[in-house]
């Protein structure tokens, strides 16, 4: 059994640190023998924010960002974020991201703990039971295919959300959504729970990584491993390519999350309706989206952390036409554009059946066809003719009801 053994780092980071390399390793030793790591990172969390992560050297050990000050790796558990195994020999290193630094800087200590006594493991939430599921929508079939309601966009305790994988999947499948993607930040630690919960609570897990940077967010959606957030955006997106998965530019224009990161190639998907997207009057969405691409896949997330400060799971809804609800089936139709995106699971929504667009639910509305023409709908199950590319529902005040590719 290795000895315990301490390193701490500690010092004051200021701007010009930031502003010359955000992201800096802060290297320890690890031991033959070495059964945890626990680190512990302090500093005045109302001046500034500095992002935690881990690699050792296999290569990524995990990241919780902001949103905690200590986590710990062993052979048997680690804390959500972080990957479990056994801590192998050798020099790491924990990251620290200088994500805001005051002009006045910051002072940090880092303490960097190992062991070869195994670090108990924390009790853990009991998975809450199976919700009653709504009702479905009775939407006609597509050649043999078949409307599920999802949502693109979630997180869960192992970055900074706040329910576990099987609390935000009773809760999704409470709203009567058929799949999720769960999207941590920087970390691909929820992954290996999502099939088996997923399976308990009845709808299918998608397994997601939202690629995070001071610059710009990105979905990469599919089990695709780990999506070094430190490299370029064209890696990611050849990354997800390279073994089936797809990237999902993320609310484009919300605040400091707005994407202004360059791209040789735009990737088609971007999630174009965001739960920050409060006023759907405001054009400023579906006009990136237009001058990104014109033949732009619309997506809908409502990127939810925590009950009572977010959109519910499906706030904004996206609809696929999938051949099946497993993992492959819902990646292959969102691959192939076979989306539709509403305000919630019952809300008005247009759907594309080959030729053809249904209206539901949507009385009164306009459609807005690719050319810019409009047309009154009338009846609340209405069939127009379709057009090649994206249409849209409107109110009578220009906001936007429902998406269709």
């Amino acid at each position: 059994m290795s000895p315990a053994t301490d390193l701490v780092h500690k010092g004051r980071w200021t701007l010009a640190d930031r502003l010359e390399q955000p992201l800096r390793a802060l290297p320890f030793e690890v031991p033959r023998a070495t059964a945890g790591i626990t680190v512990e990172l302090s500093f005045e969390r109302a001046a500034g924010v500095l992002d935690l992560g881990c690699q050792g050297p296999d290569g990524f050990r995990g990241w919780s960002g902001g949103a905690r000050d200590h986590f710990t790796i062993s052979t048997g558990w680690a804390t959500p974020g972080y990957l479990p195994g056994e801590p192998e020999p050798g020099q790491w290193a924990v990251l620290l991201r200088l994500h805001r630094v005051p002009p006045t800087g910051l002072e940090y200590q880092l303490r960097i703990t190992t062991t070869g006594r195994a670090p108990e493991e924390p009790a853990t939430t009991a998975a809450p039971p199976v919700p009653e599921r709504p009702g479905r929508r009775p939407l006609p079939e597509v050649d043999g295919l078949r409307w599920l309601a999802g949502d693109c966009h979630s997180h869960t305790v192992h970055s900074d959300g706040a329910l576990t994988p099987a609390e935000l999947a009773a809760l999704a499948a409470g709203q009567g959504l058929d799949f999720l993607a769960v999207t941590d930040h920087n970390t691909v630690s929820h992954h290996p729970e999502l099939p088996a919960v997923g399976a308990r609570y009845g709808l299918t897990l998608l397994p997601g990584q939202e690629v995070t940077t001071d610059t710009g967010h990105a979905n990469v959606l599919g089990d695709v491993g780990w999506v070094d957030f430190r490299e370029p955006p064209d890696r990611w997106l050849a990354h997800a390519g390279e073994r089936g998965g797809l990237l999902s530019i993320n609310h484009p224009v919300g605040t400091d999350c707005a994407w202004r990161n360059p791209l040789t190639e735009r990737p088609r998907h971007v999630e174009v309706w965001h739960s920050g997207w409060p006023d759907r009057r405001w054009g400023a969405p579906l006009a990136w989206a237009g001058a990104w691409r014109p033949d732009v896949i619309a997506l809908g997330g409502s990127d939810f952390h925590r009950l009572g400060d977010d959109a519910l799971p499906g706030r904004p809804t996206t609809w696929v036409l999938a051949a099946d609800p497993s993992p492959a089936g819902v990646l292959a139709a969102l691959a192939a554009g076979r989306v539709a995106v509403s305000a919630g699971p019952r809300a008005p929504m247009l759907l594309r059946l080959g030729d053809e667009l249904l209206a539901l639910d949507a009385e009164g509305t306009a459609l807005v066809c690719p050319d810019g023409s409009r047309r009154v709908v009338h009846g609340d199950r209405a069939t127009l003719p379709a057009m090649p590319g994206p249409h849209r529902l409107e109110s009578h005040e220009n906001e936007v009801v429902a998406l269709a590719q």
